[in-house]
């Protein structure tokens, strides 16, 4: 037993309060819809049910996008990182491997990656919300956020 707690040892963000969402631009709605936020966003469980769903990935994309500073957002970072997506700083996206890097370094690796692109265009020739290949990308460590334990 005392091996199994010290893998459960106390975290410092295990004392903070979780933060509920306050929209920006609240709007009057009707009485029937729910007029609080359900318990169930802030269990973790629900999170990881929700990326083994069909669309999960595009909630958890959606969570991350749009509930910035929020135990949602981190809790869907979490799940994307469980899938091996990964966060890049500089182009504020997440990649993912789309088969091993060809190039292999200490700083960077250069292969082919998925990444999604959250960009929602008004135009008819380029539609974003969705997962893109993109071929001899370079990733550069230094912009890989990894402050986010998984």
């Amino acid at each position: 037993m005392l091996e199994a707690a010290y893998h459960k040892l106390p975290q410092p963000k295990d004392s903070e309060r979780a933060r509920s969402y306050i929209p920006k631009h609240p709007v009057a709605t009707p009485s029937s819809y729910p007029q609080v936020q359900a318990p169930i966003v802030n269990n973790p469980a629900f999170w990881e049910r929700l990326g083994m769903e069909p669309y999960g990935a595009d909630t958890l994309f959606f969570a991350f996008y749009y509930q910035q500073n929020t135990y949602q957002q981190y809790l869907a970072a979490k799940e994307l990182k469980k899938q091996s997506w990964r966060f890049h700083k500089k182009y504020n996206t997440w990649f993912q491997r789309h088969e091993e890097p060809k190039v292999t370094t200490d700083e960077y690796e250069q292969g082919t990656y998925v990444y999604f692109d959250f960009h929602i265009a008004n135009d008819d020739l380029q539609h974003g919300w969705c997962q893109r290949i993109k071929t001899e990308f370079t990733f550069e460590y230094n912009y890989l956020e990894d402050e986010l334990m998984a």
